[in-house]
């Protein structure tokens, strides 16, 4: 009946009392904060979802015809975002980059230092458009893009609750720990398999 966790008790209420805090003030100032804490959603594809449909409302779009882009914002471009909210989609925080580390001067995904398990992401703009705009993503399997040719050089990194990494079907038809696929920029000299390899996904919530 909780959303998923693998904190100790102790961690455990911790972070309950910052998620009621988190709601209580959404509810308290009677708007949205211009930056969501994406880790105190317990339904946090239905929130993902609305994001989506506020868009597709806004510009008269077919629901199916928009998908999402996402950018990592720069040190500069986050002093703005926590004062104003963005034009379209939503500003996301919490989010820890596991099996790799964000390089902060390179704007890319980088190899993790030692002993450095885990990463606190910058914020991240979860911006819909019209799926004709997103550019393909490169090096990822027909299948999933229904194109070869894809140019944008970006890392598909998948986003879980917890770093258990697994979780079943709910009845809504969302898994109940994978969230989504977000596209992070890389290095010209990585390709996907080479983030892949290393098991490099982000979480919502650390384990301790």
């Amino acid at each position: 009946v909780a959303y998923p966790s693998l904190k100790p008790l102790g961690s455990w209420v911790t972070d309950l009392l910052e998620r009621l805090s988190f709601l209580g003030n959404w509810m308290d100032n009677g708007r949205a904060p211009n930056v969501f804490w994406v880790s105190g959603f317990f339904f946090t594809q239905a929130f993902i979802t609305g994001t989506l449909q506020n868009f597709a409302r806004k510009y008269s779009r077919p629901i199916d015809t928009v998908d999402f882009d996402f950018r990592v914002l720069r040190s500069e471009q986050m002093a703005t975002a926590n004062d104003q909210r963005p034009e379209d989609g939503a500003y996301l925080s919490g989010l820890f980059m596991e099996g790799a580390r964000w390089d902060v001067t390179n704007h890319v995904i980088g190899e993790s230092k030692p002993r450095e398990l885990y990463v606190s992401m910058p914020i991240i703009h979860l911006l819909p458009n019209e799926k004709s705009l997103i550019p393909v993503v490169e090096g990822v399997p027909e299948q999933y893009t229904g194109s070869l040719s894809g140019t944008d050089h970006v890392y598909m990194c998948p986003v879980y609750k917890t770093s258990f990494r697994q979780g079943t079907l709910s009845t809504t038809g969302h898994s109940t720990n994978f969230v989504m696929f977000m596209r992070i920029p890389m290095a010209a000299e990585h390709k996907q398999k080479h983030w892949i390899k290393r098991g490099v996904a982000m979480l919502t919530q650390l384990d301790d």
